[in-house]
């Protein structure tokens, strides 16, 4: 079925297509939601809430682009929503004092690292500096939309990217250090 077509059941109620939706953007939705947290629990249920309000809002979708990528904003906002609601975003704004410097090496460092090792790095980071890291890196979302998606400063979204990727490099460092000393035990 054509995605017009499909999308068109789902505007009428039908409910064999909301399942067809479903089953055609839960995937991507669900590893996008398991980006911003740590339980897979918790991911479920951001996706339970996101597709709630996918249909509730199915109306305002404008055949103008995918779908999919409606969903997905859909999706992340309904993630930081519900950060917001449970204050896991709030982090100090002292961040700003550290700049927005970032060494070429930080990055450099995680050039070598798989995406699922990425993953599990980028899962430690404490909430505030993961969900910025998430919107701009793998979400594609500018300083400033961060910053009014999350009720911050330009600056501290510029900030918390440059310690985020910090702490990501030094982790990934960690991880080689201590594999060098178990290596050399054997």
């Amino acid at each position: 079925m054509i995605e017009s077509e499909l999308i068109s059941k789902v505007r009428k109620g039908d409910a064999l297509a909301q399942k067809q939706l479903y089953q055609l953007l839960a995937p991507t939705l669900f590893a996008t939601c398991l980006r911003y947290t740590k339980s897979r629990y918790e991911a479920e249920d951001f996706l339970q809430d996101s597709f709630v309000k996918i249909f509730q809002n199915i109306n305002t979708f404008r055949s103008d682009g995918p779908i999919a990528a409606w969903a997905r904003r859909i999706t992340v906002n309904t993630v930081i929503e519900e950060f917001k609601k449970r204050d896991l975003l709030r982090e100090s704004h002292d961040l700003q004092t550290h700049g927005n410097h970032l060494a070429d090496n930080s990055v450099n460092v995680l050039s070598d690292l798989s995406c699922q090792d990425l993953r599990n790095l980028i899962n430690k980071l404490p909430n505030g500096k993961k969900v910025v890291f998430n919107l701009f890196v793998l979400d594609g979302y500018n300083h400033k939309e961060i910053a009014e998606l999350l009720n911050i400063t330009e600056g501290t979204s510029k900030s918390q990217l440059a310690k985020a990727k910090e702490l990501l490099a030094e982790m990934h460092r960690t991880q080689n250090e201590n594999a060098r000393q178990i290596t050399r035990k054997y």
